[in-house]
């Protein structure tokens, strides 16, 4: 419950606050309430339907029966995943199901959060255009046809936690899923208007790091509550966490002072960001030296697609991704999914993992084959959130606009929600040309500044 309680607070307020200060004035507060409306809208689909399509009894190879996690009887027994229990070919057991020493209640509350983050996830893509009636319809529909599919096949008991891809606390389910989800929403949204694209800087960048600091500290519910207890394995996790979130955030800074001479804050954040994806998918399962190696790697190569592969490929340069979840996450998810392929520590993996024997390429044996596995697995996750995200995106836009009328992403915030971020102007009143003068955030500056959020 504590784990849980830490995870919800990097979505509400962590990235309520983070995304309603990073983004231009007049779009804070339609930014913050994407947020926090799609982490309120998980949380009542989850408890109806969508906890047991994740975590219930199969329906199919990747996805679980539906039905409601409401009744008392369900939700005040022992906790436990009927479809985990994992058997040799000749039909024994191999690992017992998953059952956890505490109630269903517990066990449904902690995985609504991993959910509810990350469709806020999601929206970073989409800021600054989407249409909040059309946002309202996406979030329900993905997490039905899309998470629900990553939660079970990975962790439920679906095919691919069967066949033995490893996914510590959801480098492909959340990360690698909302990245790619999120770009392939942002296609089919369009752009911003030209102005935004042109210039965003963000509203309040103190407020920003009070945002992405909820964020690092409330990953240790993130990777430390997956075990389902408090064990050796989260403690591990938790250190490992903290020590790749660490070592990316450095790396990512180096860079920006050796390459554009000045150290960006926001690159910071998005530094951090990426060496905490990447570490999630292997947290409890490789050692220490093995996280600094994560954060080198976390705090570059997703550096190097946003700063140098970006603006040199026509595809990203049109597709919109406001704040780069598509390089903070999707590549973070899967670069942090093939190093745990490679680094997987056999004894951390038999504290966990439900087939037996499991290790990462660098300990040999069959190590190697997981690293294919563990492509096999993003290769299939990123299929399926490109093909059901498109469908989802194209249904909606049949029946309500995915995209704000040009008033709306002229004007911001007024316009689509009647209210504005900050009272600059006297008890409350807007701002108004005729009696405060020529003062906007449109106001020019000598130089732009490098942050990821202006190269995006």
């Amino acid at each position: 419950m504590i784990s849980a309680t830490l995870v919800g607070l990097q979505s509400v307020p962590g990235l309520v606050i983070l995304y309603g200060s990073i983004v231009k004035k007049k779009w804070a507060v339609n930014s913050a309430f994407m947020a926090l409306y799609a982490f309120a809208a998980v949380v009542l689909c989850w408890v109806i339907w969508g906890y047991k399509m994740s975590f219930g009894h199969k329906l199919l190879p990747f996805w679980g029966k539906a039905g409601p996690a409401l009744g008392q009887k369900y939700l005040v027994n022992q906790a436990l995943l009927p479809a985990t229990t994992q058997f040799y070919d000749d039909g024994r057991v191999e690992t017992a199901m998953v059952t956890p020493f505490y109630p269903m209640a517990s066990m449904v509350w902690f995985q609504c959060v991993f959910a509810g983050i990350t469709l806020v996830i999601l929206a970073g893509s989409v800021l600054g255009r989407m249409s909040f009636k059309a946002w309202m319809a996406f979030v329900p529909l993905w997490l039905t046809f899309c998470y629900t599919v990553g939660a079970f096949s990975l962790w439920g008991g679906g095919f691919l936690f069967h066949w033995g891809v490893m996914d510590y606390s959801g480098g492909y389910v959340i990360h690698l899923s909302s990245g790619i989800a999120g770009f392939t929403a942002a296609y089919w949204v369009g752009p911003r208007s030209k102005k935004d694209r042109e210039r965003f800087p963000p509203n309040n960048v103190l407020l920003m790091l009070a945002g992405a600091g909820l964020l690092w500290m409330g990953w240790a519910g993130f990777n430390g509550g997956d075990p389902y207890s408090a064990n050796v394995d989260s403690s591990m996790a938790v250190l490992n966490t903290n020590i790749c979130g660490a070592t990316s955030l450095l790396v990512w800074t180096w860079l920006d002072v050796i390459f554009f001479k000045k150290p960006s804050v926001i690159g910071a954040v998005q530094g951090m960001i990426t060496g905490l994806v990447s570490i999630t998918p292997g947290a409890g399962l490789v050692q220490g030296w093995a996280a600094i190696v994560f954060g080198i790697l976390s705090g570059s190569v997703p550096w190097f697609t946003m700063m140098i592969v970006h603006k040199r490929w026509s595809l990203l340069q049109h597709i919109d991704d406001t704040l780069g979840v598509f390089h903070t996450h999707a590549i973070a998810g899967l670069l942090g999914g093939v190093l745990t392929g490679l680094f997987a520590e056999p004894q951390l993996c038999a504290m966990f993992l439900p087939v037996v024997n499991s290790k990462g390429g660098v300990y040999g044996g069959s190590g190697g084959i997981q690293i294919l596995k563990q492509l096999a697995g993003g290769a299939f996750i990123i299929g399926w959130n490109l093909v059901v995200t498109s469908i989802i995106c194209v249904a909606i836009n049949l029946i309500v606009p995915l995209r704000m009328t040009e008033e709306q992403l002229i004007i911001g915030d007024d316009a689509v929600h009647g209210e504005e971020a900050y009272a600059l102007w006297g008890d409350g009143e807007k701002y108004d040309s005729t009696r405060h003068g020529q003062y906007s955030d449109d106001t020019s500056h000598n130089k732009a500044s490098i942050g990821a959020t202006q190269v995006v």
